[in-house]
């Protein structure tokens, strides 16, 4: 499992990098591409989408299951990965690389609250057992 130190992430699975911009970057971790298997399609919330923090706003498919996605932080979604609608298997090969979307935070402090990587490694560790 890949938990990349200098990411923050949610107790739903997704990674979250800040730019330098005062954008963040999102998408599902390495452990939700393991656990999900070949990823088939996936659905991105639409740009100027305003998001609620922990709101449904796109979608992951694989051959085992669909899965929602959930926005990390309150704020506007302002670019998508429109490259993973032809090739959503990209997120298998690199879930790291293969980002799903970008946003505005509305509070860029609140990215402070979420996990860091050891707090998400204890969570994955966790729910193994």
């Amino acid at each position: 499992m890949n938990i990349l130190a200098e990411l923050k992430y949610t107790e739903s699975h997704e990674w979250v990098k800040r730019n330098a911009d005062g954008t963040v970057t999102v998408g599902i971790t390495d452990h939700a591409q393991d656990l999900l298997g070949d990823m088939v399609f996936v659905e991105n919330p639409a740009p100027g989408r305003q998001l609620a923090a922990g709101e449904a706003c796109g979608v992951v498919e694989s051959v085992k299951a669909a899965s929602d996605v959930y926005a990390p932080l309150a704020g506007e979604v302002v670019a998508i990965n429109i490259e993973l609608e032809t090739a959503p298997e990209a997120i298998n090969q690199d879930a790291f690389a293969a980002w799903m979307f970008t946003m505005k935070p509305t509070n860029s402090a609140d990215l402070d609250a979420l996990l860091d990587a050891e707090a998400y490694r204890k969570l994955v560790e966790s729910e193994q057992h």
